[in-house]
């Protein structure tokens, strides 16, 4: 079992990775948490920044009452701020936000207002840190994914295909497209640690087609491996069909329907994973309390599709799945920027 406790190697990668997010002598920051973060991330962060220099604080908020049907994992939407006006008016006038909330605050419905201050987020999500230590992001990673996220800008279409026999097609027409190295310095800007990931979220009526997710590709809010095939249809945005005869697509419906929200069966997010220190196989190894899973994200070449809020197509609900598939062909406008889960050209 691993151990939670502050190891010197852990707080070097902290600076590391501080020090890629523009965070030096004088940088405002503040460490945001809940009652229910993993404490060593907390405390890493704290040693980490002084060893920098920033003019520190951390904010701790209370995990806040459970009301949903399911248990809620790996949405990215914290909850712990519950519009609380001292935090949030705090967090506008800093530079940086360490954001150790157990979910992690890229989708909570208050970093918008604190966005438009300028204020940018680096999430360290909630892993293990031996796991953030073998993922630290580095500099040259941040080309890479600055090059997949305007190739997403300019195309008009995404087609992903595979031997299981994924058909999809995705407008692109207009959708926003983000991503992440695992830092930025920026106003304003989002960025996670683990990283290496580009994405587009699509407006409305703009997904269609068929996904089969084969033995080996991975649920994340179940962090876990498919050991059977699950054959979806997609309809205008919308999961309409789930096929299927073992546990893994029984388990995907009942979570599914138990949301008893039209919502949490749209598409969020498509994209594809960039990070070649992110790895597949490292979730055999792991405990589940261990992980946030966020490393199956973005190991390179991945196919990454989400259900659940996108705000972008006006929809919004707790219910969320993402789902990094393996031996995926992506193409825009039909050139392959992933073929059969290797990433091409110079992203690779």
């Amino acid at each position: 079992m691993l151990q939670e406790r502050i190891e010197g190697k852990w707080i070097a990668a902290f600076e590391r990775v501080f020090a890629l997010n523009g965070i030096g002598p004088g940088t405002r920051a503040v460490i945001v948490c809940e009652t229910q973060s993993r404490p060593v991330l907390v405390e890493l962060s704290e040693l980490a920044l002084f060893q920098r220099g920033a003019e520190s604080c951390r904010i701790t908020l209370p995990t806040p009452v459970q009301t949903a049907p399911v248990p809620v994992k790996s949405t990215g939407t914290s909850l712990a701020i519950q519009g609380n006006r001292a935090a949030i008016e705090a967090m506008k006038v800093s530079e940086v936000i360490v954001d150790c909330t157990v979910e992690g605050m890229i989708h909570s419905p208050e970093w918008p207002e604190i966005e438009e201050a300028g204020t940018r987020l680096l999430v360290i999500t909630n892993e293990h840190p031996e796991i953030l230590e073998r993922t630290e992001p580095t500099a040259d990673l941040g080309a890479k994914v600055d090059l997949g996220i305007q190739m997403l800008k300019t195309a008009s279409e995404m087609r992903v295909t595979s031997a299981a026999g994924t058909d999809l097609i995705v407008d692109l027409t207009g959708a926003p497209c983000g991503g992440t190295p695992g830092f930025g310095t920026a106003p304003g800007s989002v960025a996670h640690w683990p990283g290496g990931l580009c994405l587009a979220f699509p407006g409305k009526g703009s997904v269609n087609g068929r996904i089969v997710m084969d033995v080996g590709d991975m649920n994340l809010t179940f962090k876990s491996y498919l050991t059977g095939q699950i054959d979806i249809t997609v309809e205008d945005d919308f999961v309409t069909d789930i096929r299927g005869d073992g546990l893994d697509a029984e388990l995907f419906r009942d979570y599914l329907a138990a949301w008893e929200d039209r919502d949490a069966y749209g598409m969020s997010h498509v994209g594809w994973g960039m990070n070649p220190k992110a790895r597949w196989v490292s979730g055999a190894l792991y405990d589940k309390r261990d992980m946030q899973a966020v490393e199956f994200r973005a190991f390179a070449g991945n196919f990454l599709w989400s259900t659940g809020a996108n705000q972008y197509a006006g929809r919004f609900t707790e219910g969320h799945f993402d789902l990094p598939m393996r031996r995926c062909t992506i193409a825009l406008d039909g050139t392959p920027v992933v073929k059969e889960g290797i990433l091409q050209g110079e992203l690779a």
